[in-house]
């Protein structure tokens, strides 16, 4: 094992008969977000999981700080995993975080991906003239003081309004269970990274075909951000919003949501 895969824990599993997935997770999670998808890929693809620097399962002296105070740090990791894997081509899907970090990363290396697809994702969470991202930036101030002066509580308020569910779900548990693992301070940053991040400029330049999914109900992620990805992108794009809430739907509402993001990793936009 390389020492990119060792610092991501990555993982390469299935057969491989129909090509490569790469699954990229978001904030506060890590690989096994993607429990329940994996099953039903892994007969007829090579899968390749792997954490985001700075997750809880990742070792915290690898976090360069300064590096991943832009989405751009996330990518080259992205690009410098599929080169030491010596991936030609893969299907990318990105939830939330790394659904913008699969495009940033195309952008530089479009020749690497086939199709992006997007789960709960956005160009930028901050409310802009003519444009919802979900936030003003008052909202962000709060949550940044509140991650910094107590992370735990701030951790089990968090929890359960992003997924959508009360303290006792499964799903709820999960998510916190990954947020806690995180060490503070890196959470802090990748937070302060991801929702003062503006990536609305970049979209037209994208060349690579994009699914994007959403739920219906997402407190991150209103459904009108998934039209204007349609609307903005530079490459062929389809949407899908799925009658799920919250925004880690594959985690909460794997029932509603693992055939949808399969039909969406098998089926070109056309088909």
């Amino acid at each position: 094992m390389g020492v990119v895969e060792e610092a991501h824990n990555v993982k390469v599993i299935g057969s491989g008969g129909r090509g490569t997935i790469v699954l990229g997770h978001g904030f506060g999670t890590d690989q096994s977000v993607w429990k329940h998808l994996v099953p039903h890929l892994v007969d007829d693809y090579r899968v390749v999981l792997y954490d985001n620097m700075g997750a809880g399962t990742t070792n915290p002296d690898y976090f360069d700080f300064e590096r991943y105070s832009t989405l751009e740090g996330f990518a080259f990791d992205l690009i410098a995993i599929l080169e030491e894997l010596q991936i030609q081509s893969c299907i990318f899907v990105g939830h939330s975080l790394s659904a913008m970090v699969g495009i940033l990363a195309s952008l530089n290396r479009p020749g690497l991906f086939s199709k992006i697809v997007m789960l709960s994702s956005s160009p930028r969470f901050v409310n802009d003239v003519d444009y919802q991202g979900g936030f003003e930036a008052d909202d962000l101030n709060q949550l940044f003081e509140a991650m910094a002066s107590n992370y735990k509580a701030w951790c089990l308020g968090f929890a359960p309004l992003v997924v959508g569910g009360d303290l006792d779900s499964v799903a709820v548990q999960e998510f916190s269970r990954t947020l806690f693992n995180m060490r503070p301070d890196i959470a802090l940053c990748v937070a302060q990274t991801i929702f003062q991040s503006d990536m609305r400029q970049v979209l037209p330049l994208v060349a690579v075909p994009c699914h994007i999914l959403q739920s219906a109900k997402d407190l991150a992620v209103p459904v009108v951000v998934s039209e204007y990805l349609h609307n903005n992108l530079g490459s062929e794009s389809v949407v899908e919003v799925m009658p799920s809430d919250g925004h880690l739907p594959q985690l909460s509402s794997p029932d509603t949501v693992i055939p949808v993001l399969v039909r969406h990793i098998r089926k070109d936009i056309a088909a």
